[in-house]
């Protein structure tokens, strides 16, 4: 099976688009639409359904997508163990973070990483808790870095740096000015929560749960996906929402937003590093494990 055409294949997949998968593989978008039908062809099954725009991938394509990730990182695990026998580390490296850790933890480490590992090339994906573990799941991703552990055998939770989640409210909010707020009184005031997948929000509900706190009292006033729109909600007197202390540390330190303490409620939450049980580790991938082991403390 030829492994380019699996590599174009994967793209559209993940892009869920011909001309992006093209652009992204330096490929016209007839090229990308041959090697997909000699693919086709090949395998006799259909492998995508073209709705419109949208490029949706059929049941067979599901299936071949696992097989084929797996097979191109089998390709690139070659690739760099051949070039570490040479007595060099050089190659590509796949990796998730969560939305906190992708954005506010991993670029400085991965800029320190490369300083003793210049021919490495990272790509870093963004996105919520669930996805990051599913695509390492599915092979998409090497490895990842999440605010939340999922229950599936088949993953490998490591912890690795902390964190602080903090009640986050507007200057002129009423309770600005107060030194905390009890619990009970969270429900007073509209609620931001962040998305299904979310590493805070699954974190948050388990500290409510352990604290005998019904989330269900909240005035939930709205549902946003990143940090990002529920901190500029927030200025916007919006509501207020419970965020990680490092997503917010500009606007607090230029006072653009208050942190109240919540009376009886312990805001502490951990980073983790995931992995595949059964998966073989990458050279370079294991290169980025152990420079992560050895920096959990730094958490910067």
């Amino acid at each position: 099976m030829d492994l380019r055409r699996l590599e174009v294949f994967c793209k559209i997949y993940e892009l869920k688009s011909f001309s992006r998968a093209g652009e992204a593989c330096l490929l016209s978008q007839p090229t990308v639409s041959e090697h997909i039908r000699h693919l086709e062809t090949h395998l006799e099954v259909r492998l995508f359904d073209r709705l419109g725009r949208e490029v949706v991938p059929t049941r067979a394509g599901e299936i071949l997508y696992n097989y084929a990730r797996r097979m191109l990182n089998l390709r690139r695990e070659a690739g760099q163990t051949l070039e570490r026998y040479r007595g060099k580390m050089s190659g590509d490296l796949e990796l998730g973070g969560s939305t906190i850790p992708g954005q506010y933890i991993l670029p400085s480490l991965i800029g320190r990483f490369k300083v003793n590992f210049v021919d490495i090339f990272i790509k870093l994906v963004i996105a919520d808790t669930m996805k990051i573990t599913n695509m390492v799941l599915d092979g998409g991703l090497e490895l990842g870095v999440v605010g939340a552990k999922i229950k599936n055998n088949k993953l490998q939770f490591d912890q690795l740096f902390d964190d602080e989640l903090v009640l986050a409210v507007s200057p002129d909010h009423r309770w600005a000015k107060r030194s905390a707020i009890r619990l009970e009184e969270l429900p007073q005031a509209p609620f931001i929560m962040r998305e299904h997948g979310s590493g805070t929000r699954m974190t948050m509900l388990e500290i409510f749960e352990q604290a005998g706190f019904d989330p269900k009292k909240l005035k939930v006033v709205a549902e946003m996906g990143s940090t990002d729109a529920i901190r500029q909600a927030i200025k916007a007197k919006v509501g207020v929402s419970i965020l990680s202390h490092r997503a917010i540390a500009d606007e607090l330190q230029f006072e653009q937003l208050c942190h109240i303490p919540v009376k009886g409620l312990s805001l502490t939450r951990h980073f983790y590093l995931v992995t595949h049980n059964k998966r073989s580790r990458s050279p370079v991938g294991q290169a980025f494990v152990d420079y992560l082991i050895e920096n959990r403390d730094s958490g910067t």
